[in-house]
């Protein structure tokens, strides 16, 4: 099971210039289509003498999703590079948008494509990448006579503990990557008294 993604720590930024026209690159971690379009809003604000805000974007884990945008740019010329460049790096829930101030030369189809292929690349490879990892988060209810053994399985499969409380009836919070989750939901079902329930997922910078 694919647990894990690659994707920016904070934004980055670029630059390509051919022939007079400018290529500045920006790059930024984001979670939702709508974080997208304040990014896109602002950035056509502060370049509002720009020609073209081409951009691509990828969301998602598991299944991710993708638009890429020409801005008017001949048909695939920008966008369709820029979200290669996203496949290339294996990078998820990223936007990179290119703006390009047009030199006064036409570039033609290849030019465009090296162009914003180019621009794109630069942003990715000024900004460092990150490895997340999906967990699973479970809760354990149980009794105070099943301490030591919750604790021996805790130990053992290197849980990570996120909320404890130690009373009559216990109940601890603990995290574990999504591959080992099914194992670690099979152990303490084998135990009369240890209640397990699935309660979320978290991600989470891999080390």
């Amino acid at each position: 099971m694919k647990d894990s993604y690659k994707s920016i720590k904070e934004p980055g930024e670029g630059f390509f210039k051919d022939r007079g026209s400018k290529f500045f690159s920006y790059v930024y971690p984001v979670e939702t289509e709508e974080e997208i379009k304040d990014i896109l809003d602002r950035l056509r604000k502060e370049h509002h003498g720009a020609r073209h805000h081409c951009y691509a974007w990828r969301l998602g884990e598991k299944d991710v999703i993708y638009r890429a945008n020409d801005d008017g740019e001949p048909s695939s010329t920008a966008g369709k590079p820029i979200l290669g460049q996203l496949q290339s790096f294996g990078l998820t829930n990223i936007l990179v948008v290119v703006v390009r101030y047009f030199g006064g030369t036409l570039l033609g189809t290849s030019g465009l494509i090296n162009a914003y292929r180019t621009a794109a690349a630069s942003a990715l490879e000024n900004s460092e990448i990150i490895t997340v990892t999906i967990d699973s988060v479970f809760r354990l209810t149980y009794s105070y006579n099943e301490m030591n053994e919750v604790m021996r399985i805790v130990k053992q499969e290197n849980l990570n503990i996120l909320d404890t409380k130690f009373e009559e009836i216990c109940r601890l919070c603990f995290s574990v990557r999504e591959s080992k989750a099914k194992k670690a939901e099979k152990l303490f079902n084998r135990f009369h008294g240890v209640k397990i329930e699935k309660i979320s997922e978290m991600t989470k910078i891999s080390p």
